[in-house]
């Protein structure tokens, strides 16, 4: 074997180890029992060990100094590409880093879930503020630099390579003011109506099943639990997702699963040539969250689509107190006051990510302690939306991804929504009449030109090539904001 033939040989090992840690990461979340939590902490510490000194390995440095990237064609040099990045960020930190923050992190998911249930941030605060201190000093070894900006961007960087905390506050003042314009419009007009009556748990499952085959996962290699919070886990031929129900709410299980369903069918999707391989699963968090959105806002809650679900909706629940499909798209798209990120209207839903933005960016720097965090949310919470936060479930308890460590993950769901508004809107040109596959339940089409244009390339591409390729355009926050304008101006009849 040549060296590129050797590098990748060992990189499919690799790889094929960072799934089973992944997979012990589901199984935490879904179905291990509680007493398990601090040997499952050892087993995450033992196997990231593991990984780091596959990801140093002297060899893989030798066979990359061998391999003529020339030589390659694109899907090599892409392959390259990854493992190098790979590697220079891994060797940066050393690897009783790396195993402290696994253990850690595995701890902390734990003690988060129990004080959410509980409405008591003190007894987490302490563990998370371990992780603060983990996670700052993981981005000061990656950048080389104690600069919180440069620490911040390290740590951004692992979840959306080539873009940094400044191009994302300029993004995000773009978008403020239109949406704060938006979202007070929409509210001085009268509210649609909600849902009302009780929704049981074992229908809206059987109803989320639907939908996810509706939307194209394949449960042959994948499968729906439920978790505290939705996520999804693995690539190639096993690609889980969750959801949670709520007996008051359906759409917090139906539209997190559609969401879940976005990320799953995209890993679905990439070419399997690039199975356990670094191409082998989606560019970036961002990109990944172009899916999951698209899916559960512009497919998902479409005037055509609600049509159809309104009448999946009433042969599993009976009277939903809504009238036809017009009056329950509306609902479907009703601004409301609420506390939660994963159930906010698509006005609202990016304002809740510039607040985490701001305030992990404040945590990664020392600008804000972690005691002063609740506090910290809950004024700017009442000054960004208006009310109070009522418990800290509602609040900076509400969410997993900082007690496993996921700092600079949260503004990768905005451009997310960026990325989604403008493949939208290249969608519907090029799929002029698709509100009559919609209206139906036929989402073939529109997932097909997804995977064609996206999912199957896995990290073939960068990102923002990825996306503006498929596109056709410099990516730009346009796209959604005009879409929103229109959608809800003519829900809210402004």
């Amino acid at each position: 074997m040549n060296a590129f033939e050797k590098l990748m040989a060992f990189q499919h090992q690799t790889e094929a180890l960072a799934q089973i840690a992944g997979r012990l990461g589901w199984d935490q979340e879904t179905v291990m029992p509680r007493g398990a939590a601090d040997q499952r902490a050892e087993e995450f510490a033992a196997i990231e060990a593991v990984l780091h000194a596959r990801r140093t390995d002297p060899h893989v440095r030798d066979w990359l100094a061998e391999v003529d990237d020339a030589a390659l064609d694109p899907v090599g040099r892409a392959q390259i590409r990854h493992i190098r990045r790979d590697v220079e960020r891994a060797a940066r930190v050393p690897e009783a880093l790396a195993s402290q923050i696994a253990r850690l992190t595995s701890r902390a998911q734990g003690l988060w879930a129990e004080a959410r249930a509980n409405d008591d941030f003190a007894a987490f605060a302490p563990i998370l503020e371990q992780v603060v201190a983990l996670k700052r000093e993981e981005g000061a070894a990656i950048a080389q630099s104690a600069r919180a900006g440069a620490v911040y961007d390290a740590l951004l960087d692992g979840f959306e390579p080539g873009t940094s905390a400044d191009d994302l506050e300029r993004m995000f003042a773009a978008m403020r003011p239109r949406l704060v314009a938006l979202r007070a419009a929409c509210l001085e007009r009268p509210a649609p109506d909600g849902l009302s009556g009780q929704f049981d748990a074992p229908a809206q499952m059987r109803l989320a099943r639907r939908l996810a085959e509706t939307f194209g996962y394949d449960t042959m290699r994948g499968r729906l639990d439920k978790a505290v919070h939705p996520f999804s886990a693995g690539s190639g031929a096993d690609v889980r997702i969750t959801t949670r129900t709520d007996p008051d709410d359906p759409f917090n299980c139906l539209y997190s699963t559609i969401h879940e369903v976005g990320h799953g069918c995209y890993e679905q999707a990439i070419d399997p040539a690039y199975a356990l391989t670094p191409l082998g699963q989606g560019a970036s968090m961002g990109v990944h969250e172009s899916q999951s959105r698209i899916y559960e806002n512009q497919l998902g809650r479409s005037r055509a689509f609600a049509g159809w679900l309104f009448d999946r909706m009433r042969e599993s629940f009976g009277d939903l107190g809504i009238h036809d499909a017009d009056a329950f798209y509306r609902t479907v798209n009703r601004l409301r006051q609420g506390y939660i990120r994963t159930e906010a209207d698509e006005v609202q839903y990016n304002l809740h990510i510039m607040m985490r933005f701001d305030l992990e960016r404040a945590l990664i720097a020392g600008d804000l302690a972690v005691a002063d965090l609740e506090a910290a949310w809950n004024d700017r919470f009442e000054a960004d939306f208006g009310f109070a936060v009522d418990k800290p479930s509602n609040g900076c308890l509400q969410d997993v991804h900082w007690s496993v460590g996921l700092f600079g993950y949260f503004p990768t769901y905005a451009l997310g929504n960026v990325y989604a508004g403008g493949l939208h809107q290249a969608m519907r040109v090029a799929l002029p009449d698709l509100d009559a596959d919609l209206a139906e339940g036929r989402l073939a089409r529109a997932t097909e030109w997804l995977r064609d244009r996206v999912q199957r390339h896995g990290g073939l591409h960068e990102p923002s090539q990825l996306i503006e390729a498929a596109v056709g355009a410099p990516i730009s926050e346009a796209p959604l904001l005009d879409y929103l304008e229109q959608k809800f101006g003519a829900i809210y009849m402004l």
